[in-house]
């Protein structure tokens, strides 16, 4: 830009120089005719913007003052002004406010007031001896340079906002994705927990059972080698699927079914495969529901027979899930009679239960993530409770 500018100015100051008459025809009163001095000014400002980057203080300083002695040596008028309007643009866009508007226009008075004391008499500017011929300012002369550098410092002032917003917006949006990776992360961690806790819990549960009773009763334990068999088969597939969607979510549509509540009966086969005693019901108007309720639904159910399988304590444990579809929400609900749990005389806080690490708090946090509520702890009488309730965007559930 300072190189362009500087060619600019030289060629727009020679045709101001060979054009010196006023809008009403008549010619201008002879000034000062472009010497060395007025070629080093001319040049002078656009080379000083150089430094508007680094120091644009120190470059709105001294194109002022440049363009001050161009004007006071009453050279022809021409662009000059423009590499001090470029330096006033600079400071603002830099965030030097008070400097760029206390400096332009203290300059301006200064320059006005230094004209009035030494400037001439029109009849006078031709006249020999006169290191300044200036003439003195008038009041349409004093306006036109004031709205003049109003202008450019209005300019300023927008580009600057405008500068400011995009930075702001820039910074939103990349915290914006900074955030939605951490949660995406998070949710995939979640997914990662819920596929391998539940059917390893299962496999580890019948391969105790396959061990045991692998003499005494083989068929009972060539069932369990079965369970452990389409368990590892489940876990195999389910991990496939996250790992693709880590890698491209929109590469290919996923080869197996999306965990979701009409995978329901088929979770309850898995866990009674394991040895659970699992009785499903379902109420109200089944319907389908958001992909992310009906996911978080399916893996809060899923967590919570893995928790039944891993604490339910020794004999066989009877598991009832209720999944009751209301007008605004969907309530999941998970009791089971395990004795694995503390007594309800002696209730600890379900944060420090030892089922509370990542089962219960991804639990917690996927019904949260929805604008739901989470509870868990032991029920009285014995075992363990797990109850969701997860609101449901009608408008969502429409579209």
């Amino acid at each position: 830009m300072p190189a362009f500018l500087a060619a600019f100015q030289v060629v727009g100051t020679e045709g101001a120089a060979h054009n010196r008459w006023r809008h009403d025809g008549q010619p201008m009163p002879t000034g000062t005719r472009l010497d060395a001095f007025a070629f080093v000014l001319i040049l002078g400002g656009p080379a000083v913007l150089l430094l508007r980057r680094r120091h644009p203080v120190v470059a709105l300083a001294a194109t002022g003052v440049i363009t001050g002695l161009y004007f006071l040596r009453a050279y022809p008028y021409g662009p000059v002004p423009l590499a001090a309007f470029v330096a006033i643009l600079a400071a603002l866009y830099a965030g030097h406010r008070r400097e760029a508007w206390a400096g332009t226009l203290g300059g301006l008075a200064v320059f006005f007031a230094v004209a009035q004391a030494i400037g001439v008499a029109p009849e006078e500017r031709g006249a020999a001896g006169h290191l300044f011929p200036v003439p003195r300012p008038d009041l349409p002369g004093v306006l036109f340079a004031l709205a003049w550098v109003l202008v450019v410092l209005v300019t300023g002032e927008l580009m600057r906002m405008r500068a400011q917003r995009s930075a702001a917006a820039e910074r939103s949006r990349a915290e914006r994705e900074r955030r939605q990776a951490s949660e995406e992360r998070l949710r995939m961690a979640r997914e990662l927990h819920d596929v391998l806790a539940h059917n390893v819990s299962m496999i580890n549960v019948r391969a105790g059972v396959a061990l045991h009773l692998l003499d005494d009763d083989p068929a009972e334990a060539r069932a369990a080698l079965t369970a452990i068999k389409e368990a590892s088969k489940e876990v195999l597939t389910e991990m496939r699927s996250v790992i693709g969607a880590l890698r491209a979510q929109d590469e290919s549509a996923p080869r197996s079914p999306t965990a979701g509540l009409a995978r329901l009966d088929e979770l309850a086969s898995r866990a009674r495969a394991s040895g659970l005693r699992v009785e499903a019901e379902t109420t109200g108007a089944v319907r389908p529901l958001p992909a992310a309720l009906d996911l978080a639904a399916f893996r809060i159910v899923q967590e919570s027979l893995t928790n039944a399988a891993k604490h339910g304590g020794p004999g066989p444990v009877t598991v009832r899930v209720l999944v009751a579809y209301g007008e605004h929400e969907l309530t999941v609900r998970v009791e089971d009679d395990g004795r694995g749990a503390a007594s309800p005389a002696d209730p600890p806080d379900p944060e420090a239960l030892p089922s509370s690490g990542s089962g219960l708090r991804g639990m917690r946090e996927r019904a949260a993530a929805l604008g739901g509520s989470f509870r868990a702890g032991p029920r009285p009488g014995g075992g363990f409770r797990v109850e969701a309730v997860l609101p449901v965007d009608v408008e969502e559930e429409r579209a």
